[in-house]
């Protein structure tokens, strides 16, 4: 089947990848006046969105990918909606023999960036501009307006900009869509947007777990306190949905749904690919690690299987005199420990974009993140201000903002995470956020014996406090110190 010729090169973008994303994608982009050329490896699916959504707007659609090129005006406009991996390389390597120099292959699944760094370089060979494209929000959002975070060269983002910033959620009447910076930038942020998430998720089921066990209060319960707590600092899509999934009834038990439901919490990857890259920058995102771990500890089962009911407890029972004043302090602990997830995920970005030359403006991130994703929340107006007053802000929990924000919880923070030691309830992202906030606000931390031990057994030297240089001590003979 042939492109009609009244079809050819009448189309502005195309989404080739008609899953459940693919699909939404390309009504958002209809919705918005824009004709969508679009195509799926199995012509059926594409059959169906054009059947069951033409009132969205003018769709192209192409049993081929020749004709699927063909349809589209030049230059030409591709997002790729397909899995990542061996998947995606499959369909750019169908594609790019049919394209022309100048083309833009935008890839908006959740690839890891140094796949996208290797795509774009060698599409740039070629003459084509490749565009990693990180978007959050799920189906919704890529249907109603997801938060945008292309990659790619400062020109394919002056043609592709303005489609993806129409369709992108909007704040303020600000598009939630910017561009991030060259090759792998815009993959690379939403893979830390996905880490914060997986910390702020953990938090919050801290939060709930620590009520739970104090309190005793049932599930419906603990949904009105989220839901209380989404009116003020907290404000977040992810307090809100916390609300409604507590306050959920299982259709065939008549229990309340979250006591259906196993737990051991999956992942798809971007979690894991967060924290390597921590490693390998060398950036202490410990709340987000946690939080991973966490997932992998709660899927362990024949390591629980084991433990249960074998391993000692030594507890203290649960006795909470002030309901209200356990509640504030779990609120308040969860703020502070958010605030550490965020700042640490920031951190991670302003090392990268050093590390790669990608020149990320991190407010502009907050600033995208603030309507369509996962990790939208009222607090993110407060980055964007923090990194307005100083773009090169070292750390932001420094911001004289969040300065006030945390220290009005410690002490609360503190007696959460001791109730939770004492009581044997496990706090992981609790409990390091409140380390990573001490270590880091220490004057001196004990790092000076670990380098102490590693010049004994190593050589691996070390510096003085007292006077410049590197120094070794002869461990293993006088004892004398040498400069290296």
């Amino acid at each position: 089947m042939s492109v009609p010729s009244s079809a050819v090169g009448t189309a502005q973008i195309g989404v080739t990848g008609l899953a459940v994303m693919g699909r939404n994608l390309a009504r958002n982009f209809a919705r918005h006046g824009y004709t969508v050329a679009v195509h799926n490896r199995t012509y059926a699916r594409t059959q169906s969105l054009v059947a069951d959504h033409a009132s969205d707007g003018t769709f192209v659609p192409s049993e081929s990918m020749a004709d699927f090129v063909a349809s589209l005006a030049r230059p030409r406009k591709v997002v790729v909606m397909v899995q990542a991996g061996a998947p995606t390389d499959a369909v750019i390597d169908e594609l790019v023999p049919l394209l022309e120099p100048g083309d833009i292959v935008v890839d908006a699944g959740n690839a890891h960036f140094p796949d996208t760094i290797r795509r774009e370089a060698a599409l740039r060979d070629k003459g084509l501009h490749f565009v990693g494209t990180g978007v959050s929000g799920g189906e919704e959002g890529a249907l109603n307006g997801p938060s945008i975070m292309p990659g790619g060269t400062t020109e394919s983002y002056e043609s592709l900009g303005p489609i993806l910033e129409a369709i992108s959620a909007k704040v303020d009447g600000v598009p939630c869509c910017t561009h991030v910076g060259p090759d792998g930038a815009g993959h690379f942020v939403k893979m830390v947007h996905n880490g914060i998430e997986y910390a702020d998720m953990q938090l919050i089921a801290e939060a709930y777990d620590l009520l739970r066990s104090g309190l005793g209060a049932s599930a419906p319960e603990i949904g009105e306190v989220f839901a209380a707590w989404n009116t003020g600092d907290l404000e977040s899509f992810l307090i809100e949905v916390t609300a409604e999934v507590l306050a959920h009834t299982d259709a065939a038990t008549g229990r309340p749904f979250v006591d259906v439901v196993a737990d051991a919490a999956e992942q798809k990857g971007t979690g894991r690919w967060t924290v390597q890259n921590g490693l390998e920058l060398g950036v202490p995102i410990t709340g987000i690690a946690e939080a991973t771990f966490a997932r992998a500890l709660s899927g362990s089962a024949p390591q629980r299987a084991a433990a249960r009911g074998v391993l000692p407890a030594d507890t203290l029972a649960w006795n909470i005199p002030d309901p209200g004043a356990f509640m504030e302090d779990v609120r308040l602990a969860l703020y502070a420990s958010k605030v550490v997830a965020y700042s640490q995920g920031f951190d991670q970005i302003a090392a990268a974009s050093a590390q790669y030359g990608w020149d990320i403006d991190r407010g502009a991130m907050a600033r995208i993140w603030r309507g369509g994703c996962i990790i939208r929340a009222k607090f993110l107006d407060r980055i964007t201000q923090a990194y307005e007053r100083d773009p090169n802000l070292p750390l932001l929990l420094a911001d004289p903002y969040f300065t006030a924000a945390v220290a009005n919880g410690v002490a609360a923070w503190r007696r959460v995470v001791s109730a939770a030691a004492a009581h044997g309830v496990p706090t992981p992202a609790f409990s390091s956020s409140l380390a990573y906030y001490d270590g880091v606000r220490a004057e001196r931390l004990p790092a000076n014996l670990i380098q102490a031990q590693r010049d004994f057994f190593g050589a691996h030297t070390y510096r003085r406090t007292d006077r410049d240089g590197t120094f070794h001590t002869d461990w293993s003979g006088d004892r004398a110190e040498q400069t290296w």
